[in-house]
């Protein structure tokens, strides 16, 4: 099977794979420590909780987002044909 046909090449799975890590981490941002009742209510209006891991977390959909919609180099464009099946007269 050619290579071409794939929809993602290494690159595209690498990027879906850090841009997972990032989400996974901005969840774990957002969970914190435990806590008893008394500290609850203090640590659940932290910074981390409500602004730096939802932040974390929409730079990580973000990159996944960018992963996904990334198009793959073809090999073709090093012929100059441009890599694509479309005649040269429709371009």
């Amino acid at each position: 099977m050619d290579r071409r046909n794939y929809a993602f090449d290494k690159v595209n799975y690498i990027l879906l794979a850090a841009g997972m890590l990032v989400v996974i981490v901005g969840f774990i941002l957002m969970s914190g420590p435990g806590s008893d009742e008394t500290q609850f209510v203090e640590d659940i209006f932290s910074a981390r909780r409500i602004k730096v891991a939802p932040v974390v977390c929409f730079i990580g959909f973000v990159s996944i987002i960018y992963a996904i919609m990334r198009k793959p180099k073809d090999g073709g464009e090093a012929l100059g044909d441009g890599g694509d099946d479309l005649p040269s007269d429709t371009k």
